[in-house]
């Protein structure tokens, strides 16, 4: 019996590629008198590529924008801020999302999440995409001290909703971090699939968030 999904955020819930997309583009707007001598084109290419898909913090990233383009009308301290104020106002929720919360939650199944990231940044966004009441439990790896794929942030989830790990289901985009993760405590593993990764990982794969309800309904009868 099912009892609770985890999910993860970032690539999971959040398009995060079409997110970080649509703030680059609005930054470089917003600052243009500052790099509008940078091709937009070189700027949000670059920025993209330092980036490395989050796993990189922006500190890193602007320091190296400002050196790289010769940026002296701005630090990089601004341009941090700058993306820290302003990246909730373009995050993009994969499709399906809300129906998908709505119907976990009109099976009484607990909902949890938990994302690597910084606190009250990856709350914003969490926020912004108007899933916040949706869960139980948030678990945001700076607030709690430890990251995954540390098995200990699924075991403090999991003692929080009240529930044995297998009788919970996490979904995530990453094979190691979040898939192998929650398997390796117990859990079951559901990848959100990503081109990025080759490998078939996990007790399911989803490539639309809508199939989870259905793949509940399919292997736990869960309706």
């Amino acid at each position: 019996m099912i009892k609770a999904v985890l999910f993860d955020l970032d690539g999971t819930l959040l398009d995060r590629d079409e997110s970080v997309k649509g703030f680059i583009h609005s930054q470089y707007d917003r600052l243009n008198n500052i790099v509008g001598h940078i091709p937009r084109e070189n700027y949000i290419k670059r920025f993209i590529e330092l980036d490395q898909r989050g796993y990189v913090w922006k500190d890193k990233v602007y320091q190296q924008l400002v050196i790289e383009f010769q940026i002296t009308e701005i630090t990089w301290e601004e341009m941090l801020q700058d993306y820290i104020a302003e990246f909730k106002n373009h995050c993009v929720p994969f499709p399906n999302l809300i129906p998908m919360l709505e119907e976990l939650r009109s099976r009484n199944l607990r909902l949890g999440m938990i994302t690597n990231g910084r606190g009250q940044f990856q709350l914003d966004n969490i926020k912004a995409l108007g899933i916040e009441e949706y869960f139980d439990r948030i678990l945001i790896s700076e607030w709690e001290g430890i990251k995954k794929p540390d098995p200990d942030i699924f075991k403090r989830a999991l003692k929080q909703l009240n529930v044995a790990p297998h009788e919970s289901i996490y979904v995530g985009d990453h094979p190691d971090n979040d898939v192998k993760a929650a398997q390796n405590v117990g859990m079951i593993g559901v990848w959100k699939k990503d081109p990025q990764w080759n490998q078939i990982v996990g007790d399911c794969v989803v490539e639309d968030l809508a199939e989870l309800p259905l793949f509940l309904e399919k292997e736990y009868h869960q309706q």
